[in-house]
């Protein structure tokens, strides 16, 4: 079993920044795509960015130029660095780890997801 732990959300002004940090523990073998979602009240969760293994990188739309999202495979850690903060970034962020956990014949795929870290951006 495989636990996400987020950490760095807040409350921040607009044009602010903040950092979330997302660390992956357990009976890892190997991470393959670490992802963030956000989904604010009434709305569906949607994908924020996401980063594979060999450090390819997706944004949606609307953060592109002002997140960044990073790695540390040696931490099993995900980061997302958000600049220029506004208040339609208010939502809870979500970060999600896919890999293979366990040796030998138990080698398994996981998917996981993190409790969620509140991200709140005042006007």
């Amino acid at each position: 079993q495989v636990q996400l732990v987020e950490s760095g959300g807040g409350l921040v002004q607009a044009g602010g920044s903040l950092r979330l940090s997302c660390a992956a523990s357990g009976n890892i073998f190997s991470i393959n795509t670490m992802g963030w979602y956000r989904q604010a009240p009434g709305k569906q969760r949607e994908l924020v960015a996401a980063i594979t293994s060999g450090g390819g990188t997706n944004y949606a739309d609307s953060v592109k130029g002002r997140f960044t999202i990073s790695r540390d495979n040696a931490k099993n850690t995900t980061y997302l660095q958000m600049n220029s903060l506004k208040p339609e970034d208010t939502a809870v962020y979500y970060c999600t780890v896919g890999g293979t956990t366990g040796s030998g014949s138990l080698r398994r795929g996981f998917g996981s997801w993190g409790q969620g870290t509140q991200v709140t951006v005042s006007s």
